[in-house]
């Protein structure tokens, strides 16, 4: 009779277990750490309950089921039914490597890409299902925004407006200056009134002032304030140069002056008048632009009355320099400028204070037959009040008209000024 050979394979049930085969290497392994002196310790122990870092979420119980075999081959595993070395040792426990290694290293956070979500029907139920996609997007497809860039960028561009005179109807004179006129006018798209400026190249260009005239154009047209008057926009031709300006139709505050049965206004309109002006000069000296040209022939009356300030030819805009040009009116002229000496933004005080002095009394605080006459009294600051002026507004004049431009009110003071305060609540 022959005996069975020891070479059946058997199945994986009936295998022997090694049980006390493992217990005993344990044990052993034990007390050769007693003998070196190296006790296990919580350090070197994964910890029970937690998952290993990397896993998908298998839970580890003890140091010997670490270093268990898995059950099952993936990818790329050995094929090999032979068990290794490791499989029937476990490992000795070794103290901790302070280095960080590569798979205890927190992974930096993933760029997120865009994700297109596409419909896409079932093969087997043939409905409508939503497929999220968070691969790159392809170049030719592109999100919703670079589609919408691309949508923008293929599209022609509308084209600026462009004006042209026979954008208007010219209508009546309303003013003559020294290189041109003005006219109201309608534009006749929209139907808006406007004030058109017509300047004559020819006239500009003999006087030397196109650099002027220039920067009157891009100083205006970047002020929105409402005691300011607007530039909308300009255009110019072979002869002429057209400004469009907002229309006032009351006319200058000159005119308006006049028109009074005394030829002056009384202290609540003056203060009114000089509280509005102090608000646009505070705000055009916060963007370091001095108008120097302060007076009533440059101040308009809108819709209502509103003051504005109208003439930016003498302007400038100076951050950080002090200016040396003789520039103004002669009546207004601060004694800085008279003197011939560097100017600031402080010369609009002298300016405010000379036209607080004319809407009370009727005519400005130096006022001569001549122009010697009227500098010496610039430089002297002579002047003298009527009766009827109050102290309050004598106290404000008196703050403004000051020798020492340094020594000059403020505008944020004069704003709260208690003659200020009083007629404009």
């Amino acid at each position: 009779m022959s005996h069975p050979s020891d070479h059946v394979l058997r199945s994986k049930e009936n295998a022997p277990t090694r049980k006390l085969e493992t217990s005993a290497a344990v044990l052993n392994l034990q007390k050769k750490n007693l003998l070196l002196g190296m006790k296990p310790t919580s350090e070197n122990m994964a910890p029970a309950g937690k998952p290993f870092p990397g896993s998908s979420g298998t839970v580890i119980r003890n140091a010997t089921a670490a270093m268990r075999p898995p059950n099952k081959l993936g990818p790329g595993a050995s094929t090999s039914a032979a068990p290794s070395a490791e499989s029937k040792f476990p490992k000795p426990l070794m103290p901790p490597v302070k280095k960080a290694t590569s798979e205890f290293v927190a992974p930096a956070p993933p760029i997120k890409k865009p994700e297109v979500v596409t419909k896409q029907k079932h093969p087997a139920s043939g409905s409508a299902s939503s497929i999220e996609s968070s691969a790159p997007v392809a170049s030719n497809s592109g999100t919703s925004a670079d589609k919408e860039k691309s949508k923008t960028d293929t599209q022609p561009q509308k084209p600026k407006k462009t004006w042209e005179l026979n954008n208007f109807d010219i209508g009546r004179l309303l003013g003559r200056g020294k290189f041109g006129n003005v006219y109201l006018a309608r534009e006749k798209e929209s139907q808006f009134v406007v004030a058109l400026k017509v300047l004559f190249k020819r006239q500009i260009g003999e006087s030397n002032v196109e650099h002027q005239v220039r920067r009157e154009i891009e100083i205006q047209s970047h002020l929105r304030h409402p005691h300011i008057l607007r530039l909308y926009a300009y255009f110019h031709d072979d002869v002429r140069i057209y400004l469009i300006l907002e229309y006032a139709p009351q006319g200058t505050l000159f005119n308006a002056l006049q028109a009074q049965p005394l030829k002056r206004f009384d202290e609540r309109q003056s203060a009114t008048y000089i509280q509005a002006l102090c608000s646009a000069l505070l705000y055009l000296h916060e963007r370091d632009i001095i108008h120097r040209d302060i007076k009533p022939e440059n101040l308009l009356l809108g819709h209502k009355g509103v003051l504005k300030i109208a003439d930016f030819g003498w302007s400038v805009h100076e951050p950080n320099s002090m200016r040396m040009t003789l520039c103004g009116t002669v009546d207004y002229l601060p004694p800085e400028m008279v003197q011939g000496k560097p100017h600031t933004k402080n010369v609009d005080l002298w300016s405010l204070g000379v036209l607080c002095f004319e809407l009370l009394v009727g005519h400005a605080p130096f006022f001569s037959t001549n122009y010697d006459e009227t500098y010496k009294k610039i430089l002297k600051v002579e002047y003298k009040l009527p009766e009827h002026i109050s102290k309050a507004a004598a106290h404000l004049i008196s703050k403004l008209l000051v020798l020492n431009p340094q020594h000059r009110l403020p505008l944020d003071q004069v704003m709260v000024h208690p003659w200020i305060a009083a007629h404009t609540q």
